[in-house]
């Protein structure tokens, strides 16, 4: 089966959250050849590693993102993608702003997902300089997520 559903997770600088999503996600759907991901930032500088904290965590997921370099978001890239999932509401304004010609394809990453205590659509929180318990919280909230992501994508894309 050929690879259909091109999947991006975008956050702002691309070292922290959508890396972390696009590592989850490809876990998620290793078994899966009708998908493939990928992740930008809104405000990406290109060829940034991973964070050390992102790292840690998805190690700890048995997760390696070894050749990671950030990329910032440009049409090209929208162009090749059916869905894009923003870590934030301000992401994706930011994306219907400059994109609006790919609109249709952006999605909050937590739109779909019931997370505990703040129900749906919540914006994934930035972890930032705030110590590995952040990071490993959102990865917690991107493992709920991610489950109703790939439950949508299924149910909205045309079968080949």
């Amino acid at each position: 089966m050929a690879t259909d559903k091109h999947v991006l997770f975008v956050c702002t600088g691309n070292t922290c959250r959508s890396p972390m999503a696009e590592g989850l996600f490809r876990k998620a759907v290793a078994d899966r050849p009708d998908f493939s991901v990928g992740s930008a930032g809104v405000a990406a500088r290109r060829g940034t590693p991973v964070s050390k904290d992102t790292a840690a965590v998805l190690k700890k997921h048995g997760i390696e993102l070894a050749d990671f370099s950030s990329r910032p978001l440009n049409h090209d890239l929208l162009k090749s993608v059916t869905h894009v999932f923003a870590m934030t509401r301000g992401h994706l304004r930011a994306m219907e702003a400059a994109f609006p010609e790919h609109s249709d394809k952006f999605y909050l990453a937590c739109e779909f997902a019931e997370i505990p205590g703040e129900g749906l659509g919540m914006d994934v929180p930035d972890p930032i300089g705030m110590g590995r318990r952040a990071y490993e919280e959102v990865a917690e909230v991107l493992e709920i997520a991610i489950p109703s992501i790939i439950a949508y994508i299924d149910q909205t894309t045309k079968k080949a």
